[in-house]
């Protein structure tokens, strides 16, 4: 700011009654003008002080601001991978959990089975059908009709099967029960059955087999065939020049093709026999058919062929395997009737 001209103040005259002479006027003084500019030059001075103070302070301000927030951060980023540490501990925690849990529900479904369990032989121990001898019979009774009924659909042992069902007839006679006095019909009925059966069907089966397979012995030489002493005239003079077969099929007639036919037809019946032990119906039928084709190798058309093959179809027609309606209704009402009980 520029300060403004003063103006002083007219000057007035003094009057002097006496006599003295008028002292000459005092020239005013003039005043200097530089002060308003140091006050100026010290206003600014304090004003760049106290500016550069408080851009010091605010510049300290901002730096222990930025210094906070980073440390806010750190702290912060500490905190997360504390928590993300805790979060896996926590994760950690129930996965063990849920294993225990399974484990205890196994052990629990467990308990829950074996109480059903004994609940079962609590409450079957409590049947009146089952104390003392009755309930040792019946069970005695089961396991000698599964032991026929095993007997005969696994191994074919009929007479076991036979014993076997005598057997559960004699305990099941030792029941007094009027429950089971069907039982004890149905199991007259299963015995008549076997009875009837005879002898089990693949060793009826086998037992033919060989007989037609012992019948099949090596066929004569050509050369004892020329020397026999009953063949005619001319068969003993030309018969080892001249042959005679048919010419529809072939007919072995070296004794070696014929020994050859021999031992392909004792291989096929050996495999049909094979067959029959396992009961495979399909390969033993196959297995004869191809030793019908061997008989044809080794024998002319003739009527001792005509009854080879007619036997051979007769054997392979036969069953491998028992079939009785009755079989194992016995087992199953016992079981029905213990079941109901």
């Amino acid at each position: 700011m520029t300060p403004s001209p003063r103006t002083d103040p007219p000057a007035v005259a003094v009057s002097s009654t006496d006599n003295a002479p008028a002292a000459p006027p005092v020239a005013p003084r003039r005043k200097s003008h530089a002060w308003p500019w140091l006050l100026l030059l010290v206003a600014l001075g304090l004003a760049g002080w106290f500016g550069r103070n408080w851009w010091q302070a605010h510049d300290a301000r901002q730096r222990d601001a930025v210094i906070g927030t980073d440390q806010r951060l750190e702290a912060l980023d500490d905190r997360v991978d504390g928590l993300r540490r805790d979060q896996r501990a926590q994760n950690q925690r129930l996965q063990q959990a849920d294993a225990t849990n399974r484990v205890l529900r196994d052990e629990l479904l467990g308990i829950g089975q074996r109480s059903t369990l004994i609940e079962d032989s609590v409450a079957k121990l409590a049947d009146p059908d089952r104390h003392g001898a009755q309930a040792l019979r019946l069970d005695e009774a089961e396991l000698l009709l599964t032991m026929g009924q095993q007997r005969l659909q696994v191994a074919g042992d009929l007479d076991g099967a036979r014993r076997a069902y005598a057997l559960a007839a004699g305990v099941l006679d030792g029941v007094d029960d009027p429950a089971y006095l069907s039982l004890r019909q149905t199991l007259v009925q299963e015995r008549a059955g076997l009875d009837a059966v005879g002898a089990e069907p693949r060793v009826r089966a086998m037992a033919r087999l060989e007989a037609f397979a012992n019948t099949q012995t090596v066929p004569p030489s050509r050369t004892s065939a020329a020397t026999d002493t009953r063949a005619p005239w001319w068969k003993r003079a030309f018969g080892s020049i001249v042959q005679v077969q048919p010419t529809d099929r072939a007919v072995a007639v070296h004794p070696a093709d014929r020994s050859a036919a021999l031992a392909g037809l004792q291989l096929e019946i050996s495999l049909a026999r094979a067959a029959a032990e396992r009961r495979d119906q399909a390969g033993y039928r196959a297995a004869l058919s191809r030793a019908d084709a061997w008989l044809t190798r080794l024998h002319p058309e003739s009527a001792a062929l005509r009854n080879l093959r007619d036997e051979l179809r007769q054997i392979g027609a036969m069953p491998l395997s028992l079939s009785l309606a009755t079989l194992g209704s016995t087992l199953q009402q016992l079981r029905q009737l213990r079941t109901a009980r």
